[in-house]
């Protein structure tokens, strides 16, 4: 039937056409098992051999399922980390998303491969995302460790860059310490109000179970987000403060104004983005090692400015790799005097351009010494002005920026949970990916 009505078509022509129109109510007979949905090529495969090679016992000792207890399996931790590393590969950020690939109806046949059988679901994949910090970190730091003891990872030169990724916090959710006592005062006599009215056995009699949790579940987390909003605004008004004293009386007027917290994520700042406005945001710090172009470092913050992230970048990548760090590469955003004699002292050389200086025709260059400097300032100066050293800071761009730009391509492009620790997981969980992806036959063998 289908096949005249196709060929009606096109009976007007004169001679008759052939042509292969869809049979959708033929019976097949397929024999095929799961490891025949991807080809023995498939990258999907080496992502599982990476993840069976990997020591994932920190991310079972939360587990309670064990051998002579009751209860229903938990789902294998290798499975949970291999789509998770496959997903931000693939450029999934989203559990929802990823789910969806996971599912028997209308997944992918690389996801469908990975589960084996073994349904999941979204709830499932975001508290297995966020809920294992500690684990998450210290199994970064194992793939790092392994990428050293081959050699391939050596950071006697790193670089670092940050970038500022959408939080997830609506741009009007952002209010100021007398409005959040209002809300707070709202939210406190709604928690009330709902709690007499669940107790009033006729006014909750058209309620469900579900729907009485949900309710109280609502009111409570909310009436939270506005406490910890309200926690937030000393620390902000200590930063505002440390700002004044470094302002001009007509700076304070224009400038400073009242600090302002997000009801919906307490952590999140608004900072300036890269498409010229301002809208919630956190920044995450990456340290990449400048000869292997592996990521050794990473970090979120809250703060919209660069210069205080240097050293702490510097320590933790040395913590990682047990190595020490020669070379530092980074922007002007980081350009901290303090921080270079520190550097200095460590025996660091810092890479990072100095500004040219407002005055020309009393300071020079601004590779020229200064008599009010120290000495390793102005060893600094004239260290960024030689030939050898601008060749040094072009690895730069080269390295770190082309892996910001990936991690934003592949699953980091915005935030879509809440909160520094849950934010950093995020980080984590894409830069383990991006080296999993470039150093995947080192990792297995």
């Amino acid at each position: 039937m289908a096949e005249t009505a196709g060929n009606h078509l096109c009976d007007q022509s004169p001679a008759a056409v052939r042509l292969r129109v869809p049979e959708r109510s033929q019976v097949e007979m397929k024999f095929e098992s799961v490891d025949d949905l991807v080809k023995a090529d498939h990258p999907v495969r080496v992502v599982w051999r990476v993840v069976e090679t990997l020591d994932l016992s920190a991310f079972c000792e939360p587990i309670k399922a064990r051998a002579g207890s009751g209860g229903r399996d938990a789902t294998d931790p290798r499975l949970l980390v291999a789509l998770w590393l496959y997903g931000c590969i693939r450029g999934i950020g989203s559990a929802r998303e990823l789910a969806r690939r996971c599912d028997p109806e209308e997944g992918s046949r690389a996801f469908l491969w990975l589960c084996g059988g073994v349904s999941v679901n979204h709830h499932l994949l975001s508290d297995f995302r966020v809920e294992h910090a500690a684990a998450l970190d210290r199994l970064f730091t194992n793939t790092i460790a392994v990428l050293v003891k081959q050699g391939l990872v050596k950071v006697t030169r790193i670089a670092q860059d940050g970038t500022r990724v959408r939080a997830s916090a609506g741009a009007s959710s952002f209010r100021r310490a007398s409005t959040l006592a209002c809300l707070q005062q709202e939210a406190a006599a709604q928690v009330e109000a709902l709690k007499r009215l669940l107790e009033d056995s006729r006014a909750s009699a058209g309620l469900s179970a579900r729907q009485r949790a949900a309710r109280e579940r609502a009111a409570r987390e909310r009436a939270a987000r506005i406490g910890k909003a309200i926690e937030q605004i000393p620390q902000l008004q200590q930063r505002q403060d440390r700002l004044a004293r470094r302002m001009s009386k007509k700076q304070k007027e224009t400038k400073l104004k009242e600090p302002r917290v997000s009801t919906s994520d307490d952590e999140a700042r608004a900072m300036k983005m890269p498409n010229g406005g301002f809208n919630p945001a956190v920044n995450v710090q990456l340290a990449v090692d400048t000869d292997s172009r592996a990521i050794v470092g990473v970090d979120v913050t809250n703060a919209g400015a660069d210069s205080d992230q240097a050293e702490k970048m510097r320590q933790q990548v040395e913590e990682r790799t047990g190595q020490k760090v020669s070379q530092h590469l980074m922007d002007g955003g980081f350009l901290v005097h303090d921080q270079i004699e520190r550097a200095a002292a460590q025996g660091v050389l810092l890479f990072v351009p100095p500004k040219p200086p407002r005055k020309r025709e009393k300071y020079g260059s601004q590779y020229q010494p200064r008599a009010k400097d120290s000495q390793a300032i102005n060893d600094w100066r004239v260290r960024m002005g030689t030939t050898e050293a601008k060749e040094i800071y072009k690895q730069r761009a080269a390295t770190v920026e082309t892996a910001n730009a990936h991690l934003k391509e592949h699953g980091m492009r915005s935030m879509l949970v809440r909160g520094l620790t849950k934010t950093k997981c995020v980080a984590l969980w894409c830069a383990l990916a991006y080296n999993v992806m470039m150093f995947a036959r080192h990792l297995v063998g």
